[in-house]
């Protein structure tokens, strides 16, 4: 794939945006016709005026794959936490696409902050899943180094990783990192969030600081219609890529079940941060077909009907109708993909059940340079407890 992409679309035509009627009616059931596509829900090929580029079939495998074996970490997950083995786990469940043309957009030095539901991202990235599994089964805080992958923890804290972003952002301006026309320097940042997200304070926060100082920061929300059981309607009076306008940046609505307009959107918005153009919000809209997270149940507030509406814009499913309408993939490659699906699943489910328990004593470590008298009593105390035990060291 080629780095060149254009750069996104300003404002929408119109000072004020469509009326509610049209936002919120039948027309917008499929995102409106403000949505950048490139690949339909039947898998026909369409372009674009802005955003239209070429993939190999080489690129249109290596999404396929990528989503495949990212839907099998959700799923594994999602069973293990039903066998008591994790405390809980954010699906993601029908927005792979979104995911994986973000990640696959990024290049080695730009930076991405993500929330608790990034898993294809981090995939992307190359960290092993295994340690998103640890902080879900509470052994430990988020065991990987964001400086190795350029992947920052997990945020659980609704928005708050927007504000980090921008002010990573800024640090890179600051460092004489981006706007130098060397592509193995120039760095930008995307910052994850969902739609729920874009209602909380820190989010518009994060918006003003980006637009004033023109950081390069992508803001990418992942419109999946729930901001847990709130729908869209009741956070937004307009599409939410068109907030972006009263901050001063341009915004974009993508398919975000559309893995191939997902990379060209969020491609685009990326090299722009790199050459100082300052920030873009890309709002990808899509569904999450699963629940919230493992604790919440999504029929107490969503209709069957829609669930079922969504399943035909299912992502894998539409790439793997272009990859077969046009003889790019035949059933050795889908074999193969499914055998190392297969494989991740069972490294996924043994490396979780072998994973030690931490140190109970460990609470104590790395939270004070020089821990304060009472904390000292506290953890001589609890020592004490322990050692009550059978079988206490």
């Amino acid at each position: 794939m080629s780095d060149s992409s254009p750069t996104p679309g300003g404002a929408p035509s119109g000072t004020f945006g469509p009326d509610l009627a049209d936002v919120f009616g039948p027309s917008q059931a499929d995102g409106g016709p403000e949505l950048v596509q490139l690949l339909t829900p039947e898998g026909e090929r369409v372009h674009h005026p802005e955003f239209d580029m070429d993939f190999s079939a080489e690129d249109l495998r290596g999404f396929y794959r990528d989503m495949v074996l990212t839907r099998r970490i959700d799923t594994e997950a999602t069973a293990l936490q039903r066998h008591g083995e994790l405390g809980i786990w954010a699906q993601l469940l029908g927005q792979e696409a979104a995911q994986i043309g973000a990640g696959r957009a990024l290049r080695p030095q730009d930076y991405v902050f993500p929330t608790y539901r990034e898993h294809g991202v981090a995939w992307c990235r190359g960290l092993d899943p295994l340690k998103l599994l640890g902080l879900f089964r509470g052994v430990d805080h988020g065991d990987w180094d964001p400086a190795e992958v350029n992947f920052a923890q997990y945020t659980i804290v609704i928005g708050a990783q927007t504000l980090h972003a921008t002010g990573y952002a800024m640090g890179m301006q600051r460092d004489g990192d981006v706007g130098t026309g060397d592509p193995d320097r120039d760095a930008a940042v995307v910052a994850h969030f969902g739609d729920g997200a874009s209602s909380q304070g820190d989010v518009n926060e994060a918006f003003i600081f980006a637009a004033s100082y023109n950081a390069p920061v992508v803001f990418f929300c992942q419109n999946n219609q729930w901001a847990i059981s709130e729908p869209i309607e009741r956070q937004s009076r307009i599409p939410l890529y068109q907030r972006a306008l009263g901050f001063g940046f341009p915004g974009v609505r993508v398919d975000g079940n559309d893995v191939l307009a997902t990379y060209a959107v969020t491609q685009a918005a990326l090299q722009r941060a790199r050459d100082g153009q300052g920030p873009t919000l890309v709002e990808a809209y899509t569904y999450r077909m699963g629940a919230h997270t493992t604790t919440d149940d999504p029929t107490r507030y969503r209709l069957s009907d829609d669930v079922e509406r969504w399943k035909l814009k299912d992502p894998i499913a539409r790439v793997k109708v272009w990859l077969d309408r046009n003889g790019l993939a035949d059933k050795e490659f889908y074999e193969s993909v499914a055998a190392e699906a297969d494989e991740l699943g069972h490294t996924l489910r043994e490396g979780c059940k072998a994973m030690p328990d931490p140190e109970p004593m460990s609470m104590f470590d790395h939270v004070y340079a020089d821990m304060p008298p009472e904390l000292v009593a506290q953890r001589d105390n609890y020592a004490s407890y322990l050692e009550t035990f059978e079988g206490a060291r």
